[in-house]
């Protein structure tokens, strides 16, 4: 782990909401690995929706709670509306 450059998380697709604790597994390793930003890569996901939502909340809650900063990458249109809407735009 290179700590001077951001650690990538790609967010698959399809992505169901059984997924989310999965990355967030995943984003706490990076971090435990010594990561201190990481770039979430949402650009994959084809539809916009509870799923996609969710995933951002957790996943900007564990960064929070680990300390470190987690930035997205690749937000389209629908979900960047979604995210507007409920508050978790950056």
């Amino acid at each position: 782990m290179n700590p001077t450059r951001p650690a990538l998380l790609v967010v698959p697709s399809p992505l169901a909401l059984a997924d989310v604790p999965a990355l967030c597994a995943r984003l706490r390793s990076l971090y435990a690995a010594g990561a201190r930003e990481v770039v979430c890569d949402v650009g994959g996901l084809v539809r916009a929706d509870l799923a996609a939502v969710e995933a951002v909340a957790r996943l900007r809650l564990t960064a929070r709670r680990a300390g470190g900063g987690l930035s997205l990458r690749g937000v389209g249109p629908g979900l960047a509306a979604l995210l507007h809407l409920t508050g978790l735009a950056e």
